[in-house]
């Protein structure tokens, strides 16, 4: 019994598909190389280069991983925005109302721009609720402040 193979047309579908399923997909590209090892076998078995299934198989395979393994990355780095991001909005040198009494060294919590902020008394006076503060230093979401 001869082996007639996989018809090339359906090694056309299967890229196809797979080069769509890859549009629909948020960006790993992955599919995308198997859909052109897929569409590369389609254009090998269409010329009758490779007509045996076991071939066909063996040659998706590795077109498919090997072009995975090289150009993938590449693709994914000329893709990725390389843009810095704008300038952060400081905090640094803002005006804070003090909503608890802090002692130097201790957190409470400040108001800045309508919302309450995690902060620590960074000088050397006592903070009391309500007053004037400026902040003098940025970590995650804790200000730190001293008295103006």
């Amino acid at each position: 019994m001869v082996d007639d193979g996989i018809v090339w047309w359906l090694w056309a579908v299967l890229g196809l598909g797979l080069a769509a399923l890859e549009l629909s997909t948020p960006g790993g590209f992955y599919l995308l190389f198997f859909g052109i090892g897929a569409l590369a076998v389609a254009l090998l078995t269409a010329a009758r280069v490779i007509e045996a299934t076991l071939p066909q198989i063996l040659w998706f395979s590795i077109l498919s991983i090997g072009a995975s393994l090289l150009f993938r990355r590449r693709l994914v780095e000329l893709l990725t925005p390389k843009t810095a991001p704008g300038p952060m909005d400081s905090l640094l040198d803002e005006t804070a109302i003090a909503l608890d009494d802090m002692e130097p060294g201790t957190f409470g919590k400040v108001e800045l721009r309508g919302t309450a902020w995690s902060a620590r008394n960074d000088g050397a006076a006592r903070v009391a609720r309500g007053q004037r503060c400026v902040v003098k230093h940025v970590d995650g979401l804790s200000l730190w402040i001293t008295l103006p």
